[in-house]
């Protein structure tokens, strides 16, 4: 049987959460905003999709941005020195006590100042994995919309401060720097696709995870690494995918009530903060005593999603290796560590089944 073509309803909802994405990263990048593109989209599509808009980005177009993704990022790949590779197992060790610390402090806070149980207060205060994370929430009968306002909190505030904060500190350009100086051929273009999309599939067959990214990043990486590919994408390809980013990020308000979101404001900056603050801590012991560079770390220790952290790591000319190889460990460190976790320290089962 032939697929089933979508309904006139769900394209028109792309179209527009598309539209909206583009003015708002166009919009962003006109007044010269650090990251844009994609803090633009986020913003203008949240704000619409709060509004009331059914707004979605459907599965084709979601890996498809994600293939993009990690084709630029893999064409910077063989530019990158990886000068810092010696220093991964130190600063990988750390970054899982970092998230462990932060997860225990956030779900205190959200324990002691708000009364949340402990299962909905320790998956709250998970970084990243959010799919895995509200999976588990809902099998273990955790307050699933506090979570998901709480979760989305941390990546809308990463996402749209983390580049000013850079920018104000002097570590990030305000405009993205031209990262690849030429495009590639028609034939280049073509190799580049078809081989990130192979190695991608080969990827999820293997459950590994973000495999439409990393296998693209990694197939890109090699292209370009071995000489057979000199060029990297077209400007407005490399723009649209971070569009699509920002977009992707902003429709998680699209089925989220403006009450329920306004409940857990509080919340999710109270856990936010103590997470950022524990963070801070091993971001200034990896920058004292290693040669890593201060906005690296930043970018590689925020408690952001695994996908908008390395498009921002594209936009402002961070080592996508470096960032990319340590939020792959958090999500690995995460899917394996939080069920566990939440089993010894969390609601007893039979809690959940009363």
């Amino acid at each position: 049987m032939a697929p089933a073509l979508p309904s006139p309803a769900r394209i028109f909802s792309a179209l527009e959460t598309v539209v909206i994405g583009a003015a708002g990263g166009l919009l962003f990048l006109w007044a010269d905003l650090p990251g844009g593109l994609i803090s633009g989209a986020m913003v203008a599509v949240g704000i619409a999709a709060l509004a009331g808009r059914p707004l979605a980005v459907p599965p084709v177009m979601t890996q498809s941005v994600l293939v993009l993704l990690g084709i630029s990022l893999g064409s910077l790949a063989s530019r990158q020195l990886i000068q810092h590779v010696s220093a991964y197992p130190v600063t990988i060790g750390l970054l899982a006590l970092a998230t462990f610390c932060s997860t225990f402090g956030s779900s205190f806070y959200l324990q002691r100042f708000h009364q949340w149980d402990r299962t909905s207060a320790f998956l709250a205060a998970s970084p990243g994995a959010l799919s895995q994370i509200t999976i588990l929430a809902a099998e273990r009968g955790a307050d699933v919309p506090a979570i998901a306002v709480v979760q989305t909190i941390r990546v809308i505030i990463l996402t749209a401060a983390l580049p000013l904060m850079l920018a104000v500190m002097g570590l990030a350009t305000p405009s993205a720097p031209a990262l690849v100086t030429t495009t590639a051929s028609p034939l280049e273009l073509a190799a580049l696709i078809v081989a990130s999309l192979a190695v991608s599939l080969l990827l999820r067959l293997v459950k590994f995870p973000a495999s439409w990214m990393f296998g693209a990043m990694i197939a890109s990486s090699v292209l370009h690494g071995t000489g057979y590919v000199e060029g990297g994408l077209p400007n407005w390809m490399r723009g649209a995918a971070l569009v699509g980013i920002g977009a992707l990020i902003g429709t998680r308000f699209a089925r989220m009530r403006a009450s329920t979101l306004l409940g857990h404001v509080t919340a999710g900056l109270g856990s936010f903060a103590i997470a950022i603050m524990i963070s801070a801590i091993f971001v200034a012991m990896i920058y004292l005593t290693t040669h890593v560079r201060l906005a690296d770390i930043i970018v590689a220790f925020a408690p952001g999603a695994m996908d908008a952290m390395l498009a921002l790591a594209l936009t402002l000319h961070i080592d996508p290796i470096f960032v990319g190889a340590h939020h792959l460990a958090r999500f690995v460190f995460v899917t394996i560590a939080t069920p566990g976790i939440v089993h010894l320290f969390g609601r007893p089962q039979d809690d959940v089944d009363d």
